[in-house]
Parts: C-alpha cells; sequence; structure tokens
C-alpha cells in the first residue's frame, strides 16, 4: 500500500484513495500512506475546492481531523462558498471536532460567502451544549450575516429556546434589526415561534415594525399562529383591538384569523365574550359606512360580510357552550353570550329604518299599475305622465334621537342634503337596493348562528315577511341580488316560494352557477374527481356485476367523502382516474334501466324511463331505486352527464312539481286523450257514470282504488270533472309508484339538496343529468311533415328553416323542446311548422303588444313599460322577416313558460293577464 501511494505523481489521485478512509474514520490507514509521501494535506479537490480536513470536519472523523492538523493541515482554509472545517462540524453538531480544530486556532469569526459564521450554524441547528463553548472563543456575538441576521435571529426564527436563553445570556443585542429593520421578536413571530416570542418578551423586547411597516403581529395573523398573538397581547394588551381591527383588511387571509380568533377565544368565557362584543361594535360600523352612499359600495359590503362571517363562526365554536352550544337570543333567552348581538341592533334598526322609508314612500308615489316595477322609474324627477314625482324625504331628526351617532352610523337622510340633487335624477332602488341587501345578508347570517342546524330564525323570517314588497322591489330591479345576497332562500323554503318565479326568470347559467356554488360550499378546494388519498375511499367494483357490487360500496361509503371526490377501481384491474369514473357512470346508467332489474319500464314514445309500478317482483328493488337516486345525485354533484332519460312526469317528482294529467300521455296516450276529452266536453247528460274510483293493477291484481275516501259513492259530474282527472292523474303517475320514488328521491338528497334542485324546472333538470344533445338541423328538415297545405318550398317554411340554422345550440334545443316535448331528434313527423304558421298568420300589432308585455313580465330585457313598446313600434320594421319570425317563436315560448308559473301558483293572477292577451 505504502509503495503504491509514492508512485501516485499527482495529489488528485491520492486525494479520492484517502477520501474514504477519512471519511470511515481510518486513521491508522491513513497515517501509514501520509508517511514519507509528499501529498499535501492542503489540496483542494472537487467542485467545492474542499480539503480533507473540510471531509473529516464534516464526517466527525476526530481521529483523521487530529491526524491532518498534525500534518499541518489549514483549520481555517475555506471552500468555494467560504465554509472552514469549523462551519462545517457546527452545522453538523459534530463536537468533538469543534474542540480539536479550536485547539489548534480556528478562527471563529471567520464569515462564509454569506456572511455565516459558526455560530449562526449552530444557532439554526439549536446546539445549544456546542454554543457554550464556542460562544467563549467569539468576538462577536451579534456578528452578522449579509442580510445583517445574527445569530439570535436565525434561533428566534427556528424555535430553539435553550439556544435563544445562551444568546441573551452572552450579551446578545434583543433589538437588533436585520437590512430590512426586522428584530428578532419579528424573527420569531414569522414562524410562530409562540416560546421564543415569550422569552424574547420577557426580556424585555420591543415591539418593532420591519422598515415596511409590517409588524410582528402582522406576521402572526398572516400565518394563523393564535399561540404567539395570545403572547403578544399579553405583554402588549393594546393589540387586542389591532387584531379585531384586522378583520377589515382584505388582504388577509379570512381562513387565517379566523384561526387566530378561534384560538384566542378559547382561553376563557370572558375573552370568548369580549371579542364577540369587538366584533359586532366594528361590524356595526362597517354596516352604517356602507348603508352611507358616498362609501365605497364594494370595499364596505366585503369588508362587512367578511367580518359578520368570522362573527358567526367564533362564535359557534366558544368554550364549552351549555347544552347544545347555541343561545337562542331572538328568542328570548337574556344569557351572557346572546348579548354580544346587542352592538348590531343599532345597525339592524338603521336597516329597518331604510326598508320603512322606501316601502313609504313607494306607497306615496304608487298608482294604478299592477306591476310594481314601474313606480321605481324616476325620469329627471317626472313619471310616465309627466307629471312631477316629489323628491325623497329623508325622515324628521326624532326617527333617531335613539341612535348613537358615535359608531359611525349612516342615517336614510344620505338621500338629502348633498345627495337631493343626485336623487332627483336617479332610482331610489338603484341607489340603496345593493348596500341594503347586503346589511340584510348579514343580519341573516347573525340570525342563523343563533339557531340549530337547519332552522331559519323566525326572527328573519318575520323581517322578511314585514319588508315583503320592498325586498321585491330589490329584485325585480336587480334580480343579481338574489345570488349576491339572498341565499337565505336556499335555506328557507317558506321565503324561497315568495321570489321563485323572479328566480326562475334569471338565465339557466346564472342559476347553474349559483347551484353548484351552494352544494359546493365548505368543501375544500380539489378537483372533483381525484384519487382519495386514502386507500380505502377507493370504490372497487366487479365488471361482470357492476350493478350489483357498486350498489354494495356506494352504500357503505362515506357520503361526505363521496360529495368531495370519486375514484374507481374494476377489480383486477390497474386503471384509475377520470377516465374510468366517466365509463362507471356511463355502464351504470344503461344499468339502471336494465330490464333485467325491473325498475324503469319503458314510456310510450320508447325512449325515456318511467319507475314501473310492478318493480316488486324484485324483491330488493327499493334499495336499488335508493341505490339509483344516489348514482344520479352523484352525477349531478361531480357534473358527470348520465345517458338516460326520463319521462317528464319523472323529472317533476324529482323537482317536486305536481303533475299534470298530460303527463299520462308518456304511458298510455290512448287513456290521456280521454281525459282531455272528458275535460273539453260537457259531461253533463252523457250517461258515463263514472265515479271517484278506478280499477287497478295492485300487486298483480284488479282492485277498485278510490281517488278519495268516498269516492266510490261519489259520481263525477261536470263540477268536479277537473277535480276528477287531476287525481285519476296523481294515481296513474305517483301513487302507484310512490315506494319507488320516495326511495329514489332518498338517496337522490343525500347528495343534493331539495332546495337547490329546485332552481330548475323538469326541462332543465334533463340538461343538467344529460346534457345538452347536439341537434342535426338537417335531419330535423329530412323528418318533417308539412300540413294545411304547406310545402317545403313556401316561403315561410323557408324563413323558419333559417331561423332554426341561425340560432344558437342552446336555443335550437329549446325550440325543439318547446314543439316536441323533447330535446332530441327522436321520431319524424312532428307537425310542428303546421304550428308555427298558425302563430305567423296573427296580425303584427297584436304580435307587437305581445312581445312588448311578455319580454317585461319575463325579466329578460332591462326596459320599462313606458319604452318597451315604442322601442319595439320603431324598431320592429328594421328587423328581416327571419328575425322577425324568431322573436315570435319566443314569444310564443315565454307565453308556455308564463302559463306553467300561473298554474302552478308562482305567478299571480295579475301578472298571469299578460298570458291572457295571447
Amino acid at each position: 500500500m505504502s509503495r503504491s501511494i509514492k508512485r501516485v505523481s499527482d495529489n488528485e489521485t491520492a486525494v479520492y484513495t484517502l477520501m474514504p478512509m477519512v471519511m470511515a474514520d481510518q486513521h491508522r490507514s491513513v497515517s501509514e500512506l501520509l508517511s514519507n509521501s509528499k501529498f499535501d494535506v492542503n489540496y483542494a479537490f472537487g467542485r467545492v475546492k474542499r480539503s480533507l480536513l473540510h471531509i473529516a470536519a464534516n464526517c466527525g472523523s476526530v481521529e483523521c481531523l487530529v491526524l491532518l492538523l498534525k500534518k499541518g493541515a489549514n483549520p481555517n482554509y475555506q471552500d468555494i462558498s467560504g465554509c472552514t472545517p469549523l462551519h462545517l462540524a457546527a452545522r453538523n453538531g459534530q463536537k468533538k471536532c469543534m474542540s480539536k480544530l479550536l485547539e489548534y486556532s480556528a478562527d471563529v469569526n471567520i464569515c462564509n460567502n454569506e456572511g455565516l459564521t459558526a455560530i449562526h450554524w449552530l444557532a439554526v441547528n439549536g446546539r445549544t451544549e456546542l454554543l457554550h463553548d464556542l460562544v467563549q472563543h467569539v468576538s462577536d456575538v451579534d456578528v452578522e450575516d449579509a442580510m445583517g441576521q445574527t445569530a439570535l435571529h436565525v434561533a428566534c426564527q427556528n424555535g430553539h429556546k435553550t439556544t435563544v436563553q445562551c444568546l441573551l445570556d452572552s450579551g446578545a443585542d434583543i433589538n437588533r434589526p436585520n437590512v430590512s429593520g426586522a428584530t428578532p421578536l419579528y424573527f420569531a413571530c414569522s414562524h410562530g415561534q409562540r416560546d421564543t416570542a415569550q422569552i424574547l418578551l420577557l426580556r424585555g423586547a420591543k415591539y418593532l415594525s420591519d422598515k415596511n411597516g409590517v409588524t410582528p403581529l402582522d406576521l402572526c395573523v398572516q400565518g394563523g399562529y393564535g399561540e404567539t398573538c395570545e403572547v403578544l397581547i399579553q405583554y402588549h394588551p393594546r393589540l387586542f383591538q389591532t387584531i379585531i381591527q384586522m378583520t377589515q383588511n382584505e388582504d388577509l387571509r379570512e381562513n387565517m384569523l379566523r384561526q387566530v380568533l378561534e384560538h384566542l377565544s378559547q382561553q376563557s368565557e370572558s375573552q370568548y365574550l369580549k371579542i364577540l362584543t369587538s366584533l359586532a361594535e366594528v361590524a356595526t360600523t362597517n354596516g352604517h359606512k356602507l348603508l352611507s352612499l358616498s362609501s365605497n359600495y364594494d370595499a364596505q359590503m366585503k369588508s362587512l360580510l367578511r367580518i359578520v362571517r368570522i362573527f358567526c363562526h367564533v362564535f359557534r365554536i366558544g368554550p364549552s357552550s351549555p347544552s347544545n352550544g347555541i343561545d337562542l337570543g331572538y328568542n328570548g333567552n337574556k344569557t351572557p353570550r346572546s348579548q354580544v348581538f346587542k352592538p348590531l341592533e343599532l345597525l339592524w334598526h338603521s336597516l329597518d329604518e331604510w326598508l320603512v322609508l322606501i316601502a313609504t314612500e313607494l306607497m306615496k308615489n304608487k298608482k294604478d299599475s299592477t306591476d310594481i316595477t314601474s313606480i321605481l322609474l324616476k325620469q329627471k324627477g317626472q313619471d310616465q305622465d309627466g307629471t312631477s314625482i316629489p323628491p325623497f324625504e329623508p325622515p324628521g331628526p326624532g326617527s333617531y334621537e335613539n341612535l348613537s351617532t358615535g359608531t359611525g352610523e349612516s342615517k336614510p337622510d344620505a338621500l338629502g342634503g348633498k345627495q337631493e340633487a343626485s336623487a332627483d335624477c336617479q332610482d331610489v332602488i338603484s341607489m340603496t337596493a345593493n348596500r341594503l341587501s347586503a346589511v340584510i345578508q348579514a343580519f341573516y347570517m347573525c340570525c342563523s348562528c343563533q339557531m340549530p342546524p337547519g332552522m331559519t330564525s323566525p326572527r328573519f323570517i318575520e323581517f322578511v315577511c314585514k319588508h315583503d314588497e320592498v325586498l321585491k322591489c330589490f329584485v325585480n330591479r336587480n334580480p343579481k341580488i338574489i345570488f349576491d345576497h339572498f341565499h337565505f332562500l336556499l335555506e328557507c323554503p317558506e321565503l324561497m316560494s315568495r321570489f321563485m318565479h323572479i328566480i326562475k326568470a334569471q338565465p339557466f347559467k346564472d342559476r347553474c352557477e349559483w347551484f353548484y356554488e351552494h352544494l359546493h360550499s365548505g368543501q375544500p378546494d380539489s378537483d372533483m374527481v381525484h384519487r382519495p388519498v386514502n386507500e380505502n375511499d377507493i370504490l372497487l367494483v366487479h365488471r361482470d356485476s357492476i350493478f350489483r357490487s357498486s350498489c354494495e360500496v356506494v352504500s357503505k361509503a362515506n357520503c361526505a367523502k363521496l360529495k368531495q371526490g370519486i375514484a374507481v377501481r374494476f377489480h383486477g384491474e390497474e386503471g384509475m382516474g377520470q377516465g374510468v369514473v366517466r365509463e362507471w357512470f356511463d355502464i351504470l346508467s344503461n344499468e339502471i334501466v336494465n330490464p333485467d332489474y325491473a325498475l324503469f319500464t319503458q314510456s310510450a314514445d320508447g325512449t325515456t324511463f318511467q319507475p314501473n309500478s310492478n318493480s316488486y317482483v324484485n324483491p330488493d328493488h327499493l334499495n336499488y331505486f335508493r341505490f339509483a337516486g344516489q348514482i344520479l345525485g352523484l352525477a349531478l354533484n361531480h357534473r358527470q352527464l348520465v345517458n338516460i332519460y326520463f319521462t317528464r312526469s319523472f323529472y317533476k317528482h324529482i323537482l317536486g312539481i305536481p303533475v299534470n294529467y298530460q303527463d299520462v300521455a308518456s304511458i298510455d296516450p290512448e287513456y290521456a286523450k280521454n281525459l282531455q276529452w272528458i275535460l273539453d266536453n260537457d259531461i253533463s247528460d252523457l250517461g258515463l257514470e263514472l265515479t271517484f274510483s278506478v280499477e287497478t293493477d295492485v300487486f298483480g291484481a284488479m282492485e277498485e282504488v278510490p281517488l278519495k275516501p268516498g269516492g266510490g259513492s261519489i259520481l263525477v259530474t261536470q263540477n268536479n270533472k277537473a277535480e276528477y282527472v287531476q287525481l285519476v292523474t296523481e294515481l296513474r303517475m305517483t301513487r302507484a309508484i310512490q315506494p319507488q320514488i320516495n326511495a329514489f328521491l332518498q338517496g337522490f338528497h343525500m347528495f343534493i339538496p331539495p332546495s337547490l334542485i329546485q332552481l330548475f324546472d323538469e326541462y332543465e333538470l334533463e340538461l343538467l343529468l344529460s346534457g345538452m344533445p347536439e341537434i342535426d338541423v338537417s335531419d330535423w328538415i329530412r323528418n318533417t311533415e308539412y300540413t294545411s297545405g304547406y310545402e317545403r318550398e313556401d316561403p315561410v317554411i323557408q324563413w323558419f328553416w333559417e331561423v332554426v340554422e341561425g340560432i344558437t345550440p342552446e336555443e335550437r334545443v329549446l325550440l325543439l323542446q318547446f314543439v316536441t316535448g323533447r330535446y332530441e331528434l327522436l321520431v319524424p313527423g312532428s307537425h310542428m311548422v303546421d304550428l308555427l304558421i298558425s302563430w305567423v298568420e296573427v296580425d303584427c300589432k297584436t304580435l307587437q303588444l305581445l312581445l312588448c308585455h311578455i319580454l317585461q313580465i319575463s325579466y329578460q330585457l332591462q326596459a320599462h313599460a313606458s319604452t318597451c313598446s315604442s322601442y319595439l313600434n320603431t324598431q320592429v320594421k328594421k328587423y328581416s322577416r327571419t328575425d322577425f319570425l324568431w322573436r315570435y317563436i319566443v314569444a310564443a315560448m315565454v307565453t308556455q313558460w308564463l302559463k306553467e308559473l300561473w298554474k302552478f301558483h308562482l305567478i299571480t293572477d295579475a301578472q298571469f293577464r299578460v298570458a291572457e292577451i295571447i
């Protein structure tokens, strides 16, 4: 071995022979090789240009390190990054190596290229026992790196308590700033190091911001470090109010603020009440600023709702709340917890005054119009008749004697004084609706957080009923207020019914966005279809028995996890991901209507499906119906389309909409015609002798079933025939399959709340579940039959097809559905052109009037009664013939929509008068 090293002619080859021995601390072998050798022990090699002494210090090879030092190795040699062997030994906690290096005069004050010394490395890693030895050799314990950071900075940042204490005991400057002005306390708070922050504060550390004005508290809140915030408040109580005021800062993440306040509120009941009371006061101030027309609406609205959300969150998670943890303060309980809402009463009082004021003004200006939106028109201080409209007068000063002016509240006299000139030419509703609606949303949130889940506050219901007319004015003028602020409608069916006709008049796309926004609220942001972290959450199904195995695994799965995401794997197959999930839904949608399971039966047209009234032949039919509901609910939840279409009546059952006799045609067209004949003809003298009972199949046997109590003895007459038709319809379409419907809805509602799905009608539900089909216009043309003497070459027929080819795919689908009741071209010969030609023959004057009123009621045009007719009178002449025809088709479609709304009491008789014009 000795001879081989002597023959090595260069240091490069020799060093790679020695390096593994040094790393293994084989000092005897190294000693033998170095004896009588010309090898340079300070030879620097490799990319970072380190010597063997660096290697020994880094690996803790103390015997080799001593050997190299004795051979003349330089303990202060710096590699390419400026690190000495002492730096490496300190960084890795090699105590013995450090001692030997110090013994051989290693310089503890040498900095590397970043300005780090050995004590910086010890502070980074919390090597307190080594720091005690090293600090005795340090000339300046506050030596700075390139960023001006001392060992105390990095020790505080990394939370090394004993290291911080050692440095402070050694004279470290507790308030020394780095180049950006950040002190050790700042560094401790930046990483939420509660213990090191407490040590610093206990020893008199100053609360200082950096050069950009960022404070230690800012850092704590940004990181959600509640425990560190608690320490800061203990030593600087004034910071409590600073945290409360931070709730108004939109640059701070709301979830971090919640996290901090949640921790602080858990410390004691008094702290909890103090936080809530302070938040309520800030919310009240912000609310009154929002009500001031001179304030920035967007900023103040976001600030108020943000504060209220935080307030409600903290209220719900208070420390060891009694009984069910909810104090029903608005129901009469005068508990300490309910008293935290008291500051908000000022804001609610102002809100109430605003709404009463507007209602009073509306009543003063209300004329003979049945459409409430017409009274909102103020065109430079004159109404439609040219008479002067009185200016909007605020209530007298006496109305506000009970309001404190110290909270910054805005009184309704904001419409007077400086705003008076502006109010003369502006609509009062447009000036105030959004602001008041945001405060209403805050009011609802505060009422709701005091109620058990699933219950709506009686106080809030009373509030909406009291101000019903004004709230409807708001949404009539700007329907998007519903989506922006009236979220309470989705949680209270009683209130939803008041606005349903307006909601359903909104664009389908907007309602879809609202639907999914609330459906997925509270869920973590993630891909809707993803691989769960937990392998146990994967749905493992057998391809050869996919329906039964899927039913079994879905019934056992956690619904909350299925809402967040789905992962499916077929037994014995590797594939998993979105493609597999898509395939799973496709197969299941076909299996659901598989005749072998007897769950659904084909409708009369052979293209849609209806629950099978005889499904009881399958003993598990109700479990399977429940599973079918789960699959469709999951598909809708995750925006996965299913390739299955149901009858219109079944979609109505899902939506909770009553069926009508026309729905019977899907299962028995002849029976539906008979019902239609009964309605269309006088049956008084026909001798039908029908009673309110029918013969129907009950578990395989024909039985007489009464349509209502004592129905067998009640004759059907001209006066009660409509009731008879409706009851027969309900028997055939609902009662006969009620258990199947109930089981299906039980599964469906596990993933889709009833309050959300009612945003749509039966046609839109079909679109949501099965998607927008592509319609082949050429196929439509080929399969259309013409009656009443019309031919394909007639001009009006040509116009019609030009319209169909020119409209959007969505409009094309709606037109097809309107004429045929379907979204697909299923069978030829729809006879729709005959119907359309009849429409075209209506005189132009009637058409203009019809369009004017329908477009006004349907909220599709932002035009008022005073301008709509004028617009049509002057502009309709400019339309081409195809444009004119398309507008007429739209009018007829909207007319049918109005009739449906009136039929189910979603619009009033007064509103339906427009439909009577048709």
